[in-house]
């Protein structure tokens, strides 16, 4: 039986289709593999340049926290001579992880890298929304934590300014915050409250006294106090961190954050056995005396 006019014509033209559309196929399968390959080769590039001590670090949590854009912002301060590598893992947070780090002159230092990952920012937007110095956010979840972290970096600027104990600010860039380390030489650190038995007096007044500073002088509300992020350093001292939800006094909500600031210390150091100023009285105090 004889090919049909044209049948001969048309299956190289179908073959040729049918080849560039394998290939199409092929192309879109192994684009995500060598993108994955390529992350793959930059974090063992990083890990071997020493950017990160791996002796010393918790794989799960650095996969976790160094995404290529977070991996991109130490590399760049490593770069712009910031860092000169980051260390260990040394504390957690629903929404950020804390890294001990080494600056170039060789002093130790605190990198608190914000997760881009955590549902917990959701529930923040109330301590930036009234906020004049955030008022222009652009959207989407990292935005809004580069936001969160230029915060916290611009309210510690506020509260070392006005003499608060609280970690000096270095440098932040995304969601990426460097500051100093609250500790000694000899590798002493501060310790949380909530882990020290032995409460007197004169640590509640002086946590009543750095209330006062921040309030009166740095123009701030914590708003997120509690035994957790007041410290006591090697020496004795008492340390306020993590400033992120710390409010402008003029916030549309900075009494009610005051208020359960004072409540959360009052309750900490009753059960500690210490007497407290009430509610009313410290908020004056804090405010104003």
């Amino acid at each position: 039986m004889g090919k049909e006019e044209g049948e001969e014509d048309q299956r190289p033209e179908e073959e040729e289709e049918h080849y560039h559309h394998q290939q199409q196929q092929q192309r879109q399968e192994e684009e995500p593999k060598a993108v994955a390959r390529a992350d793959r080769r930059y974090r063992r590039h990083e890990r071997e340049n020493r950017f990160l001590d791996k002796r010393s670090e918790d794989y799960q949590v650095v996969e976790e926290v160094f995404d290529m854009p977070t991996m991109m912002v130490i590399t760049k301060m490593v770069n712009d001579g910031i860092l000169k590598s980051v260390q260990s893992h040394f504390a957690s947070g629903k929404e950020a992880k804390v890294f001990i780090a080494e600056a170039p002159d060789g002093s130790p230092l605190a990198v608190k890298i914000y997760l881009t990952v955590s549902a917990e920012f959701k529930k923040r937007m109330q301590y930036i929304a009234g906020d004049p110095r955030f008022s222009e956010i652009k959207g989407g979840t990292r935005n809004f934590i580069a936001a969160w972290a230029r915060k916290e970096f611009k309210n510690l600027q506020q509260a070392h300014k006005a003499g608060v104990r609280a970690p000096a600010p270095i440098a932040v860039e995304k969601n990426v915050l460097v500051m100093e380390f609250i500790g000694d030489s000899e590798g002493n650190v501060a310790t949380p409250l909530a882990s020290l038995e032995d409460m007197t007096p004169a640590d509640y007044s002086e946590v009543v006294k750095q209330l006062q500073i921040l309030y009166q002088k740095a123009g701030l509300v914590h708003a997120d106090l509690s035994e957790y992020n007041i410290f006591k350093n090697p020496q004795g001292e008492i340390i306020l961190l993590d400033f992120g939800s710390a409010v402008d006094v003029k916030h549309p909500y900075s009494k009610q954050f005051l208020v359960r600031d004072v409540q959360n210390v009052n309750r900490f150091f009753i059960k500690r056995g210490i007497d407290v100023i009430d509610t009313t009285h410290l908020m004056e105090k804090i405010m104003t005396g």
